[in-house]
């Protein structure tokens, strides 16, 4: 992987963690684009997906202080209640994780055309959601957080997007635009640690500083970079769309990648 493959891939990345586009299935077209595959892809997909974590924490850190603020009151308060929805809906993707990892690599393996099913899948759901006008209410729910985690979970699978399956879930739950972007980006943190440092523990079964050092140091420090300053920009232009509602975009954008990428596979 040479410098400027890792540069338009943590680009790939950092854009699409966030945007409602699903990160993982622009990632594996990119990948098979530029024909990398196996450990080389799983090494430098760790590496990125901590930049994106980092970029999540530099944009959100004052919800991240008010939220520790609370937590350290060591007392029940609307703090301590959102880091108990945010718990509850890792649940899913945590179970999903532990027990069926193995299950979502082979997945993952089986080429683009599930990648392309799920895009549209993906821009279905953003589809609905937009549409749909649920009565709004004022907090979310732990029941609301927990149908959120599930939408995360099924999130795992390439080319569904976990920001635009949570988002959209919570949309079609009647949870506020203003909330469900934040919430979405803060669940996401634990899970994406926790993928990386199992990704890792399998790099390190291998030959794993064979498998990192086939990645020349400067291409995953431009991997890196790139994805952190592009999840910072891609995060806060969420946040944005959300408020303002126009997802629909993104589920044409799906539509018309999921489509291409069938006929692609099909040819």
């Amino acid at each position: 992987m040479d410098w400027l493959e890792a540069l338009l891939l943590g680009i790939l990345q950092g854009l699409t963690e966030y945007l409602p586009v699903s990160s993982s299935g622009h990632l594996a077209i990119g990948s098979a684009l530029f024909g990398i595959s196996g450990e080389e892809n799983l090494a430098f997909t760790i590496v990125v997906h901590v930049a994106t974590v980092l970029s999540t924490l530099v944009i959100l850190w004052k919800e991240i202080v008010w939220l520790l603020k609370g937590l350290l009151q060591f007392k029940w308060n609307s703090e301590t209640r959102y880091a108990c929805c945010i718990l509850l809906s890792m649940i899913p993707v945590g179970i999903v994780g532990l027990f069926f990892k193995d299950v979502i690599e082979g997945v993952f393996g089986s080429g683009l055309v599930i990648v392309g099913c799920c895009l549209l899948v993906t821009a279905c759901l953003l589809s609905f959601s937009y549409y749909a006008h649920p009565r709004q209410k004022e907090n979310i729910s732990f029941r609301d957080a927990f149908i959120i985690g599930l939408a995360q979970a099924v999130a795992v699978l390439p080319g569904i997007s976990r920001s635009g399956s949570t988002i959209a879930t919570g949309l079609i739950l009647g949870n506020k635009k203003e909330s469900l972007a934040q919430f979405s980006f803060l669940m996401v943190i634990p899970p994406i640690l926790g993928e990386a440092l199992l990704d890792t523990l399998k790099l390190l079964k291998g030959d794993g500083d064979a498998i990192v050092n086939t990645i020349p140091t400067f291409s995953l420090v431009i991997g890196f970079l790139a994805a952190f300053i592009f999840g910072c920009i891609a995060c806060k232009w969420m946040i944005n769309i959300v408020k303002r509602g126009k997802l629909i975009y993104f589920a044409i954008y799906c539509a018309i990648v999921g489509a291409v990428t069938l006929t692609f596979c099909l040819i």
